[in-house]
């Protein structure tokens, strides 16, 4: 074989060996590509996940307000006192805490361990018409049953509100509804001022004085 020859085929067999290298080195950079795109694409695809709803764990709601912001009538100093003790040390639940004592219930509210009390403001009371409320702060028996059917034997957080029933201190049933911070007691009261805390109750100030459910 003459030197020509010889060097074409040479030639030939050098491009044979290298042609399969240089395909399997773009087949690779390929592959990296596609793989980096489909991790990128993947990333960018998974969703972040959901914030918690965390649950209310201070006073909620419009008549918060008028709580009184220092002294034994704000929230701290409610916090510190029983919850008849606690109640008469906020203006806005006047007309409750005299009804309270007209009942004789202070000691058997302030006693008590893990209360909730559904408590009428002092417009809520205004509601009654005069003669009725007269007639009943006089009836010290049917004072008792209204004021305890505003008392729960536990405590309840904000998210049990949301379609509850329960059985109150005068055995007699309360029903909640709502979410967030909307919510309506026996289908008639509105919570204006909710997850108020007492030594050893939960208050929610409503604006309506309810009537016992049986």
């Amino acid at each position: 074989m003459n030197n020509r020859a010889f060097r074409r085929v040479a030639l030939a067999v050098s491009a044979a060996a290298v042609l399969p290298l240089v395909l399997t080195a773009c087949s690779g950079d390929g592959d990296t590509s596609a793989s980096g795109s489909g991790a990128s694409a993947a990333k960018s695809s998974s969703a972040a996940p959901a914030e918690e709803t965390k649950p209310l764990n201070e006073p909620f709601g419009p008549a918060c307000s008028t709580v009184p912001q220092d002294g034994a009538g704000s929230f701290a100093g409610m916090a510190q006192d029983p919850v008849a003790t606690a109640a008469s040390n906020n203006p806005a639940l006047s007309t409750l805490v005299a009804a309270v004592k007209q009942a004789g219930l202070v000691d058997t509210l302030n006693n008590a361990e893990n209360l909730t009390v559904f408590a009428p403001t002092n417009d809520a009371f205004a509601k009654i018409p005069k003669a009725d409320l007269d007639k009943l702060l006089a009836d010290k028996e049917q004072l008792t049953t209204v004021l305890t059917s505003h008392v729960v034997g536990q405590r309840l957080a904000p998210a049990q509100l949301e379609k509850g029933s329960f059985d109150t201190l005068a055995k007699t049933k309360l029903t909640t509804a709502g979410s967030g911070t909307d919510y309506t007691v026996n289908d008639s009261s509105k919570v204006v001022c909710g997850n108020v805390r007492t030594s050893n109750a939960t208050v929610y100030i409503i604006d309506t004085v309810l009537m016992p459910m049986s």
